[in-house]
């Protein structure tokens, strides 16, 4: 069997500009920009940041069709100055702002939450069979008349779900879940594929990692149900910035690239767009680096759910394993951490563990073991993977602590890397512990800091406040990334809370759901204030709006003061 050896999906082949997406070709990196489209200059500068960072691809927000004409403009400017890669229109609301870019751009994006469907209300709708029909009969009216001038023009579409722009109509139905945002998906691409339309790529998003994991997965699944092969572009939206941003991104992205899914990145950081290139060429060359790699033997364990899995059942030994929630463990000296806040579970000689190496094929461990799981291999996800599995179908329910080392100085690099792998392995509920070898940085005790935002990121525990932040766009009417530090300075202490920050209501209100509070742009220089889904408070200044922030969690009984 083959469930644990690196090897890409294959893909059908999209012709985006002069940039073509998926089959043989390299995995695509892009970013979006942050300027006003109407500002042509501005647009052109961070375009040109944006590729000389190393972008194959730049998106640019479309509100209305003056917007999507200039993205012509854009794009001819970017052209004269030697810059010829594929711009990208990104659509919400608006189909006559479509029907324009598709003339003067090399790709659309268009949301099947909101592109017929009218926006979210988050109230409860009721169709019978033959009024949900209707509805997507409205839809194939809207969508054909498009894909002609995507054909005349040679424009790619990607159809863009995000689960916070997911329609009433999707959610009366299918809930707000997983099932509901691959459905959102599969009703474009029939329609599409009716129309003999194929230039086409994918993406379905989420803030919350285990959410997008399972998604795409249900979406690749049901796709090959379906015949359909179409390219995958992959991000974690509202990612944040700083190392929760980086961390948050290879978590989601990592999991999903280590099963060879995926054609296209986007690393979504409330910061400078350029800043994400890297970010983004780090997680795809580590993960690709494993082509190739020695064959690793083994099989998904028969109670496995590959598509959304649940924890492996193991015996708890003291607080590891069992019902405990997933511990932190260093070789670190107490010294050597004495300053971090919040310090690891164990150290390394607290605990009486059972070293043993992922290529190890002995059986003889019991139940009461602690497994100190290590791995050399190329490919060390897929053979720990392989290593547990085995474990799994012998019943063996010893829990498992990995230990894996990095040897980068670098901050970036190792949370980049230490992510996607322990990512992948939490989301797929296959570890007890982590330990987090990290030597070369400069300072070493940050490895315990990332480690508890590596389960953080992968919804597995909770150790700090808990940041749903975009990466703003040319929709954003204030200053979004000076809000994101307001706020994190004045609320870190919060730990367990959820705050989103969200440049407008297009994603907004659905993708901070989950989160306690939300701080939402509304207006130039203005903000709404959300408690849960109820928006509580409508267009507030930013110079106050802080304040009035904190003013509602304190309202809600939610807030602490931070310690002097």
């Amino acid at each position: 069997m083959n469930d644990f050896n690196y090897r890409r999906r294959h893909s059908s082949t999209v012709q985006i500009g002069n940039v073509p997406l998926g089959g043989d070709n390299p995995i695509r990196i892009q970013s979006m920009t942050s300027t006003s489209t109407l500002d042509t200059d501005a647009s052109v500068a961070q375009c040109r940041r944006i590729f000389d960072a190393g972008a194959d691809y730049v998106r640019l927000t479309a509100q209305g069709v003056r917007e999507a004409h200039n993205i012509g403009e854009i794009r001819a400017a970017l052209h004269a100055a030697g810059y010829t890669k594929p711009l990208v229109a990104d659509i919400h609301f608006n189909p006559k702002a479509a029907f324009e870019a598709a003339a003067t751009t090399d790709k659309v994006r268009i949301n099947p939450g909101n592109f017929v469907d009218a926006a979210r209300t988050f109230k409860k709708l009721e169709y019978t069979d033959e009024e949900y029909a209707a509805e997507l009969e409205k839809i194939r009216r809207a969508v054909v008349p498009f894909l002609a001038i995507c054909r005349e023009h040679h424009t790619a579409v990607r159809l863009g779900v995000n689960h916070g722009s997911l329609s009433d109509r999707i959610m009366s139905r299918y809930g707000d879940t997983p099932a509901g945002m691959v459905e959102s998906a599969m009703e474009y691409l029939r329609i599409f594929r009716e129309e003999n339309f194929n230039d086409v790529a994918i993406s379905i998003k989420a803030s919350n990692t285990v959410i997008m994991v399972e998604t795409v997965r249900r979406l690749v699944a049901e796709m090959d149900r379906e015949d359909m092969h179409y390219p995958l572009h992959l991000g974690v939206t509202e990612a944040g910035d700083g190392e929760d941003g980086r961390i948050k991104s290879a978590v989601g992205i990592g999991t999903l690239l280590a099963e060879g899914i995926g054609d296209t990145v986007r690393v979504s950081l409330s910061e400078e767009p350029e800043l994400e290139i890297p970010v983004a060429r780090k997680l795809v060359d580590y993960i690709t680096a494993r082509e190739g790699h020695a064959p690793i033997s083994g099989c998904f364990a028969k109670a496995y759910n590959r598509i959304a899995p649940e924890r492996r059942p193991t015996n708890a030994v003291g607080s590891i394993g069992g019902q405990n929630v997933p511990v932190v463990a260093t070789a670190l000296s107490p010294a050597d951490v004495a300053a971090i806040e919040t310090k690891p579970d164990f150290f390394l000689s607290d605990v009486n563990w059972k070293a043993v190496d992922a290529s190890d094929k002995s059986e003889g461990f019991s139940d009461d073991d602690v497994l100190l799981l290590t791995s050399h291999h190329a490919n060390p996800v897929g053979e720990i993977e392989a290593f547990i599995h085995r474990l799994w179908d012998n019943g063996c329910k010893a829990p498992v602590v990995v230990r894996m080392s990095y040897d980068d100085a670098n901050e970036e690099d190792v949370q980049v890397k230490a992510g996607a792998d322990f990512g992948a392995l939490l989301l797929n509920g296959l570890v007890d512990g982590i330990v987090l070898d990290a030597p070369n940085l400069p300072n070493n005790a940050d490895a315990v800091a990332y480690s508890f935002g590596i389960l953080q990121a992968a919804r597995r525990r909770t150790t700090k406040t808990e940041y749903i932040s975009c990466p703003s766009c040319g929709r954003t009417l204030y200053d979004l990334q000076h809000a994101v530090k307001e706020i994190k300075a004045a609320t870190s202490h919060l730990k367990g809370l959820k705050i989103g920050i969200m440049g407008c209501i297009v994603n907004g209100p659905g993708e901070m759901a989950d989160a306690d509070y939300g701080y939402v742009g509304a207006a130039v220089g203005k903000v709404s204030l959300y408690k849960g889904k109820e928006c509580v408070e409508r267009n507030v200044p930013q110079d106050v709006a802080l304040t009035h922030l904190i003013d509602l969690i304190k309202a809600n009984g939610d807030w602490t003061e931070p310690k002097q």
